[in-house]
């Protein structure tokens, strides 16, 4: 820590505490997460989950940046330098008399969502999304505080008392830690609310209760539902039946779309919950992906294609296909999650089929390798292979093989593309 000048205590939690430094190198601010447990070694210190994920997520526009790692071998401390925000969600609506702009709500909705997107399909899910766990600066969201943090690949049970109260989805309250990454959507949900209208919407005071709250708004869930968490919990439980109010509308904070979003994300199903993926793809994120896709320099994720022309569907309407239902992870299952993804296999590629092509005498012409030589162990890289055009000025060339038709278009073989960020 003597390349940092401690500033100011930001806030502390049961195992850390948060202070605003100062890099002594660069003059720059910055906020540094001081672990309460002394580590033994630096592979100790870099094991730590929260570590992990933070360098396997980074860099994501709506992620925390993680910028250093610091310990202290004589005092066994830790420290995460991270990047310094402005204020979290919970500071930003705490105390506030008028709500905030719909608009606004929907900005901050939609790179939540997108931070999750990127999550879950890293293979990790957060286990604490909270207004104090969700930072802003300058309107711009980003998620941190991955200290609970799991890989999607984990065997269950997991951890069974994980979230805040407010926040925790039902499927971890009423069974024995079978519960997966749609539990980060239920913790959305009740952002979304808590930002619209100032008010907490399931503020239980223990675990009955929280479930009673959620009974009360959502009514008792179905049978089958009721079944598939008893399945998974030794003790047996039986709730008598009572419809839910609803979900109490905010003061013209939240739209007829706002309110469907919503209701989708806090399904009380895990089953039938959305997940973030589909949700960026909600109508009432219509106004979100069109200013990304104006926007100079972004970098819009593959996978939300738009037909152009076509209208959103009503809100009552809509709902997700059964197949994007299913989450298509993109990488390999392990037990914890991965670095990066495994090299892609050597393939052949096609052969052209040209015409009037006369078949040479001479030995077969020798290609450039596709693959560069790497060294042992390395993964290979793959380089574009092109075709130039039959007019373009090269080195000199059999005469048989320039009798090729010259009109052929030029085509390009797409450089593959690796993730980077290992844990």
């Amino acid at each position: 820590m003597k390349n940092y000048r401690v500033i100011g205590k930001i806030g502390e939690g049961t195992f850390s505490e948060v202070v605003k430094m100062q890099s002594l190198r660069d003059g720059h601010y910055y906020a540094g997460k001081q672990m309460k447990q002394p580590f033994e070694s630096l592979e100790q210190a870099n094991s730590l989950r929260e570590v992990r994920a933070l360098r396997h997520l980074n860099p994501h526009p709506h992620i925390l940046t993680l910028h250093e790692v610091v310990f202290d071998r004589k005092s066994g401390s830790l420290a995460l330098i991270c990047e310094l925000m402005d204020m979290n969600i919970y500071e930003l609506i705490r105390g506030r008399r008028r709500p905030l702009s719909e608009r606004k709500v929907a900005r901050y909705a939609y790179q939540l969502c997108r931070a999750l997107d990127h999550v879950h399909r890293s293979g990790i899910f957060h286990r604490d999304v909270k207004p104090e766990n969700i930072l802003i600066k300058q309107d711009v969201l980003k998620l941190g505080d991955f200290g609970s943090c799991r890989s999607v690949y984990a065997e269950q049970p997991h951890t069974e008392y994980i979230s805040t109260r407010w926040y925790r989805a039902p499927e971890c309250l009423l069974t024995d830690g079978c519960y997966s990454y749609k539990m980060d959507l239920w913790s959305a949900g009740c952002v979304l609310y808590e930002m619209a209208s100032l008010q907490p919407l399931f503020p239980g005071v223990n675990e009955l209760d929280q479930i009673s709250k959620i009974h009360d708004v959502m009514g008792t869930p179905p049978a089958k539902t009721l079944t598939k968490f008893k399945q998974s919990r030794a003790m047996s439980f039986d709730f008598p039946f009572k419809k839910g109010s609803g979900i109490p509308l905010p003061t013209a904070s939240l739209s007829p779309q706002g309110l469907c979003l919503l209701r989708a994300m806090v399904a009380y199903d895990p089953d039938e919950r959305i997940s973030a993926h589909q949700a960026l793809q909600h109508p009432y994120f219509r106004e979100q992906r069109a200013a990304e896709k104006q926007a100079p320099g972004s970098h819009r994720d593959a996978g939300f294609p738009e037909c152009p022309g076509a209208e959103d569907p009503p809100c009552g309407n809509w709902q997700a296909s059964k197949e994007s239902r299913k989450q298509q992870w993109p990488l390999k299952q392990q037990e914890d999650w991965p670095g990066r993804p495994a090299p892609a296999a050597r393939t052949e590629l096609p052969r052209l089929k040209l015409s009037g092509v006369i078949s040479l005498p001479s030995p077969r012409l020798a290609l450039p390798p596709v693959f560069g030589v790497r060294g042992r162990g390395a993964a290979p890289r793959l380089r574009p292979l092109e075709c130039g055009d039959a007019n373009q000025k090269t080195d000199p060339q059999p005469a048989a093989q320039k009798e090729v038709k010259a009109d052929q278009k030029r085509r390009r073989l797409p450089a593959a593309h690796r993730r980077g960020g290992g844990c």
